[in-house]
């Protein structure tokens, strides 16, 4: 359980009482240009649950989300050649120390046994099975790896750890903060020394999306994928709805076949053919699909998450507003200054500020904030009692943990 159900109506009845939100949506020029899939999305509320995806458009998600490339081996393979290194010097082990994740349902039963996680041609009998979260790969008869790409599993699923550690049943939308997909990419033949020690600089569960474009350095936590229906704008900062930041990472990220442009950024990428667009509905549908895990029983204290409800809804509901957690519905963002937070990221982006984070699912992935500046959900807590000057006691702080931990 998340919460017991009358926790839920005492706090829908206080957002009732103290909120009214009325969503004007203008146009503005110097908006990034839309596909129709994403214009359709805007003037649906951005993915606000209006619409009930079929099953057969889920099911085609979901294959896109863990198996498509969009085409994107000319990048990892033809410019990045990480297809040579992980063919020769990636053995299992190495590769599960990286964050890299494995399917168990995909392996022949007793597999595990039998092969040698320290050998690079167990990496590569894997990759054959398509056994490894999130990566693609072309094996010939010869057991060469012709082609290797990579998917958005890689960084938004992770596995149960059912097998051992690494090794399990997938769980899409939950972020993969064990993957340090800098140290992988910094394995790539084709960088320059400094480009390496930025790459490995970023550490386990972070990424920088706009390093190849702007060649600054300030890398984010990787966040969930799931919880995400009726979220308007994805992303810290809020720059577009969800088919907007999937198109921006499969083209200008992933390096997919696609097209991606925002005149705001100065991006405007073609490709012909799109291998990219076409495939953002069903993509979008799926991730709609993909629920907020629930606490296990017994990590939070029910009786304190219901005191701290009340210190919630007394201190937070001004920005963290009705069931989504977020005034950004509404089109509200904050300053780096309005809550303490380091605006590096922030000034190198379109809006210049950040959303304030829905939260869902908070018990599931630390650490918190989009630097990962804290660690623990107390941290948070003690950080905007002092930001916000909040004025919480010792004991309402600790409840107040215990609400967000059930969330």
């Amino acid at each position: 359980m998340v919460l017991q159900p009358k926790y839920h109506l005492e706090r829908t009845r206080a957002l009732l009482t103290l909120f009214v939100t009325v969503l004007c949506i203008i146009g503005l020029s110097g908006e990034p240009a839309l596909t129709e899939d994403q214009a359709e999305q805007t003037t649906s509320g951005g993915g606000s649950g209006d619409r009930q995806s079929s099953p057969e458009l889920i099911a085609q998600g979901q294959r896109i989300f863990r198996f498509d490339t969009f085409g994107d081996e000319q990048l990892w393979t033809d410019t990045l050649r990480l297809h040579e290194v992980v063919e020769k010097n990636v053995d299992p082990t190495t590769a599960l120390s990286v964050g890299l994740k494995v399917d168990a349902d995909v392996l022949p039963p007793g597999i595990l046994q039998k092969v040698d996680l320290k050998s690079a041609a167990t990496t590569v009998a894997l990759l054959k099975m398509n056994a490894i979260v999130g990566i693609q790969a072309e094996v010939d008869a010869n057991n060469h790896i012709t082609r290797l790409g990579v998917t958005c599993a890689l960084c938004h699923s992770t596995v149960d750890d059912a097998v051992m550690a690494g090794i399990g049943h997938r769980k899409d939308g939950w972020p993969n903060r064990d993957l340090n997909v800098g140290a992988i990419i910094a394995l790539s033949p084709a960088l320059t020394a400094d480009q390496k020690a930025v790459y490995s600089s970023w550490g386990p569960g972070k990424y920088d999306p706009r390093y190849n474009q702007d060649g600054k350095n300030t890398p984010l936590v990787i966040p969930p994928a799931y919880g995400l229906a009726q979220i308007k704008n994805e992303t810290y900062t809020a720059e577009g709805p969800l088919s907007y930041w999937n198109a921006y990472v499969a083209v200008t990220q992933m390096g997919g076949q696609g097209n991606f442009t925002d005149a705001r950024l100065k991006i405007d990428v073609k490709h012909s053919p799109d291998l990219v667009t076409p495939k953002l509905p069903a993509l979008r549908a799926y991730q709609h699909s993909l629920p907020t895990p629930r606490p296990p029983a017994g990590t939070f204290d029910a009786g304190a998450a219901k005191r701290g409800l009340t210190v919630f809804n007394q201190s937070c509901l001004r920005c963290h507003v009705d069931t989504t957690n977020t005034d950004n519905n509404a089109g509200t963002l904050h300053p780096p200054s309005d809550t303490g937070m380091d605006g590096a990221y922030a000034a190198r982006t379109a809006n210049k500020a950040y959303r304030t984070t829905p939260l869902r699912g908070l018990w599931q992935h630390p650490p918190y904030f989009h630097d990962g500046s804290s660690a623990t959900l107390e941290a948070v807590v003690e950080h905007y009692n002092r930001v916000q000057d909040l004025k919480l006691s010792a004991d309402q702080r600790a409840d107040l943990v215990q609400f967000l931990k059930s969330l």
